[in-house]
């Protein structure tokens, strides 16, 4: 009796402890749902005037409509967009009108177009203000020599172009760039996948109370056996 007391326990204990997990992942799916309205919001509110001082935590995300010059200077990020295939971020330094020297994601470039790309002269840009977080452990190196990055690192870029640490992703421009597409800011690809995670703990824990029943049934039926 003890033995069996001990394997139900144990059977509710480890269902209990999923259960709640799956319950948990459903919390943290209302708070994402919550985050990512609040980022929508930020990112479709009205274009303003860059910030005389820029500042991530109170401007990631904000609508801005700037007029500069572009430098000539820019930086491949490697980059995909389905149904297109390989290609390129084009992250530019662009000379304000007040002089202070930004960064520019300009959007996407096909593979084979890169180098034929030619960046100079004024744009009036809207876009939104943002400091992706892209940069891990398993991110390569830049390839320098081909002038070709892995994932934008707002920072790293500003030392390498010699500009402020603000980056502008432009949503649209003109005038246009031939090859240019924008690539502007959304929701779409930051991840939210608690829903997934909370249909996978729910799901261990009906196989788990599943296994345990059908384990103490046929323990029963072999004992019942040797009597």
């Amino acid at each position: 009796m003890p033995h069996k007391f001990f394997t139900w326990l144990f059977i509710f204990v480890g269902t209990a402890i999923l259960l709640s997990l799956g319950q948990w992942q459903l919390e943290r799916l209302l708070w994402k749902q919550s985050v990512l309205v609040d980022i929508d919001s930020k990112i479709s509110g009205l274009p303003q005037r860059l910030p005389s001082e820029v500042l991530e935590s109170d401007h990631k995300y904000m609508p801005v409509q700037i007029f500069g010059k572009l430098t000539g200077n820019y930086i491949k990020v490697l980059a995909s967009q389905k149904f297109i295939g390989a290609g390129y971020r084009i992250i530019s330094s662009l000379e304000l009108e007040n002089g202070n020297i930004i960064l520019l994601d300009l959007g996407f470039i096909r593979h084979e177009l890169a180098s034929n790309i030619s960046l100079n002269g004024s744009l009036n840009i809207i876009g939104n203000l943002h400091w992706p977080n892209e940069v891990d452990f398993f991110t390569p190196d830049p390839d320098q020599k081909n002038n070709i990055w892995f994932a934008r690192d707002v920072n790293a870029l500003s030392k390498k172009l010699g500009t402020e640490p603000i980056l502008v992703v432009a949503k649209s421009f003109t005038p246009s760039i031939i090859h240019l597409d924008p690539l502007p800011i959304d929701t779409e690809n930051i991840p939210n996948n608690h829903k997934q995670y909370a249909i996978t703990w729910f799901s261990l824990a009906f196989i788990w109370l599943g296994m345990g029943v059908f384990f103490i049934y046929r323990t029963s039926v072999s004992r019942g056996r040797e009597i």
